[in-house]
């Protein structure tokens, strides 16, 4: 009897299965609306610029390109590269430190001027930058994770600016924010 009773069991999971798969493989006839805008509105650049020269030197370039998924313009995806150039001349050798990488990110509008932004930015440094002064220093690729959140100001119809906070979760040993609290930036934004 039990024997019997498995199976029926069985055999009701089975047709509750099939019936659900039977649901989801049922063609549905709308079309989706094709997205009219055309491709310069859904494409923003920007990215930051840091200079500071003196004593200690301290060059940064993040371009950004990114694109709106969806027509309000909440949710875009993009990419950018990054380069830093430091030197710090008030020790008798002076130290030099020189990174590059690339970053993907995404970001989602929660109202007009706050958006929430994840970031994924992987450089390359220099691995042994925080001992010695050596002559030794090999290059290591390090992941970032970065996640936060950010403010837009909008300056004319298509320019904003920007600021953000964000926090380093991985917290790599080598990573260019180990052990620093929130990451603040800002920039300028064209068509973001």
């Amino acid at each position: 009897m039990k024997v019997a009773t498995l199976i029926r069991q069985l055999s009701l999971v089975g047709v509750f299965l099939g019936s659900c798969f039977l649901g989801l493989a049922q063609e549905t006839t709308t079309k989706k609306p094709k997205d009219t805008r055309p491709l310069s509105e859904r494409i923003w650049f920007g990215g930051g610029v840091g200079l500071s020269f003196g004593t200690v030197t301290a060059i940064q370039l993040d371009p950004l390109v990114g694109y709106k998924v969806d027509p309000k313009g909440k949710l875009s995806f993009g990419l950018g590269g990054s380069y830093w150039y430091f030197r710090d001349n008030r020790f008798p050798t002076p130290y030099d430190f020189k990174a590059y990488g690339y970053r993907t990110f995404g970001r989602y509008r929660v109202i007009e001027q706050a958006y929430l932004h994840a970031e994924f930015l992987h450089m390359n440094v220099e691995a042994n930058r925080f001992s010695s002064f050596s002559e030794i220093k090999p290059r290591i690729w390090v992941p970032h994770l970065l996640l936060g959140a950010g403010y837009v100001q909008p300056l004319g119809q298509r320019s904003s600016f920007f600021i953000q906070v964000l926090f380093d979760v991985l917290q790599d040993p080598n990573s260019i924010y180990f052990n620093q609290g929130p990451i603040f930036s800002g920039g300028v934004g064209i068509g973001f």
